[in-house]
């Protein structure tokens, strides 16, 4: 058995009140069963897509008191980096000290047109406003400082060996994607060990997590809810498209087992143990919302998780401390 396994919670919110109440919800109920934190995406131009995480997890620290708050990529190449940086120093500033930040360049090229930039620059600008950012949260002058110092924890989402390098290279740990099975990632994360090492860790602090792995998780009732779930994600990974990047539509291919966990308790204990000794996973970011499962299923599965799951396994769901604070 491998180390200490915090849990989280990725959630969308959606276009309507009803999304948008749900969504709260859910963070509550993250709250109520002692998970690490709740991580939001960021999206533009199509339905459903949350355009603001920064403005949804304020929301969110406003009905907690303990829970974390992530963006599972705040898209650097598209926003104003001096932006960014005041509206994370002021988040974390509101939430006091939660605020955990995932980076990421987007892949989408309606997100690319509609902001008016080149999507061949996205990685130059990606670093160029990390830098900024990250210049003007340490700048003792600054406005923009953070409550956690020398700033929040930083993971980056990556695929693909270009995005894998460009977070290696400054130490930074890299968010897996829900799509890629697990031979991918013990690919990518071999691939970031090799150009990590020699790296500067500036930028890696206490409570950032070293492995962060997000998948679907689903901790079924009996084997017939299993198979429903199955059923649902297999469904929703027929629908990914052309829009989805041929990097990550490559990776995507195998089995569903190999890129979701479903099933009773001890599948389920099985699958997670096996990320922890093939990854070192340390943050199982848990996507609890199966597509066409009520939502007071998706609920109970993830209380199982945390009721029956993790003990068995020796963790604890929110297991890892906070980055320093002024």
């Amino acid at each position: 058995m491998s180390g200490a396994l915090a849990v989280g919670v990725a959630v969308r919110p959606g276009e309507g009140g009803a999304e948008w109440r749900r969504a709260l919800h859910w963070a509550g109920l993250a709250e109520e069963l002692g998970l690490h934190s709740l991580w939001v995406p960021e999206g533009h131009f199509q339905r459903g897509a949350l355009a603001s995480p920064l403005v949804a997890l304020a929301a969110c620290a406003a009905r907690t008191r303990r829970l974390r708050l992530g963006t599972t990529s705040l898209l650097l190449p598209v926003l104003h980096p001096l932006r960014v940086a005041a509206e994370v120093a002021t988040l974390d500033r509101l939430s006091e000290g939660r605020v955990l930040l995932g980076l990421g360049r987007g892949f989408r090229r309606p997100v690319f047109k509609g902001f008016g930039v080149e999507a061949v620059t996205k990685r130059d600008r990606f670093d160029a406003a990390l830098d900024a950012i990250l210049e003007a949260w340490t700048d003792p002058d600054s406005p923009l400082r953070p409550v956690q110092r020398p700033h929040p924890p930083l993971v980056v989402a990556a695929f693909g060996p270009k995005g894998l390098r460009q977070a290696a290279a400054r130490g930074l740990p890299y968010l897996a994607s829900p799509l890629e099975a697990l031979d991918a990632l013990q690919e990518n994360w071999t691939l970031w060990r090799e150009h990590a090492a020699g790296a500067g860790q500036g930028t890696r602090l206490p409570g950032a997590p070293s492995v962060p792995v997000m998948r679907s998780v689903f901790v079924a009732r009996d084997e017939a809810e299993a198979g429903r779930v199955r059923a649902g994600l297999e469904r929703e990974m027929a629908r990914l498209g052309p829009a989805v990047p041929k990097a990550l539509e490559r990776a995507a291919r195998g089995a569903l087992e190999d890129r979701v966990v479903v099933g009773c308790g001890p599948e389920v204990i099985d699958g997670v143990e096996r990320y922890r000794e093939a990854l070192g996973m340390d943050l199982l970011v848990v996507r609890a919302e199966a597509p066409g499962v009520p939502p007071e299923a998706s609920e109970e599965s993830l209380a199982r998780l945390v009721a029956d799951v993790l003990p068995k396994l020796g963790a604890s769901p929110a297991l890892t401390p906070r980055a320093p604070r002024a």
